[in-house]
């Protein structure tokens, strides 16, 4: 959606927004995601 809203995800180094976890190139779970 135009980069709307945020993802929240737990990853091996800690939870971070979606955007930050493609940065930095790791995987894991969505938590939520807030619109």
């Amino acid at each position: 959606v135009g980069g709307l809203g945020i993802s929240i995800m737990t990853t091996p180094r800690g939870l971070m927004s979606g955007r930050a976890a493609r940065k930095a190139k790791v995987g894991g779970e969505i938590l939520c995601e807030v619109w």
